[in-house]
């Protein structure tokens, strides 16, 4: 009886134990993946102990770090976009992944990385500043938003007004800068032109506001 109980034992473990070896072979190819990010770094691991087991090709790995971290830094990316980069990257090795994105937003909340250009935001944000845009058409009046305009590309501007379909961009700096140049003609006279010139201000589409400044 005893050795009746211990074989049946025997068969169950090695019947568990083929099961579950099967279950790993069929399923090696397709793992979680990690994308971390705060913006300016970016760090790629499995997503769970299981995924952990494998030994991924370091050469995959290179490769959608890369690509992550140029996605990123890449205005016009979302967190689809990056998922699909990577799961693209994934196939070329016979891989199947489910792609997250964790940040110090939380998950599937997308950071991106800017360096403020002019001095239309002083005193809040000054010419050279470094500051961090979370990707969201989530925004309201008083934020600080970073915009595509179609004539400056990358503006960063607070929030005005929201008219339906439309957002008005201010500047923090009001200052109006008086502006001189001095015109010589042939005959040696000599004229200055004055203008004024003031921080910009526009309204623009919603979706061409890229985020909301977060970090600076």
């Amino acid at each position: 009886m005893r050795l009746k109980t211990g074989l049946i034992i025997g068969l169950l473990i090695l019947v568990a134990l083929v099961g579950s070896t099967s279950y790993l072979i069929a399923n090696h190819h397709n793992i979680g993946i990690t994308i971390e990010t705060n913006g300016t770094e970016v760090s790629i691991y499995p997503s769970s102990w299981f995924d952990s087991w494998f030994d991924l090709p370091e050469t995959m790995l290179e490769e959608m770090n890369d690509k992550a971290l140029a996605d990123v830094e890449d205005p016009s990316s979302s967190v689809g976009s990056i998922k699909t980069d990577l799961q693209n990257i994934a196939r070329k090795y016979n891989y199947t992944v489910q792609v997250k994105i964790s940040s110090q937003f939380g998950e599937d909340q997308l950071p991106m990385p800017a360096t403020v250009k002019g001095t239309s935001m002083i005193p809040t944000l000054k010419d050279g500043q470094s500051i961090v845009v979370l990707k969201t058409a989530d925004f309201k009046v008083g934020d600080i938003v970073v915009a595509h305009h179609p004539d400056y590309k990358l503006i960063v501007k607070r929030v005005g007004k929201i008219n339906g379909n439309q957002v008005y961009l201010e500047s923090d700096n009001k200052k109006v800068e008086i502006v001189q140049r001095q015109i010589s003609y042939a005959n040696g006279m000599k004229q200055i032109i004055t203008t004024k010139k003031t921080p910009l201000n526009t309204w623009l589409p919603k979706s061409n506001v890229i985020g909301v400044v977060k970090e600076y």
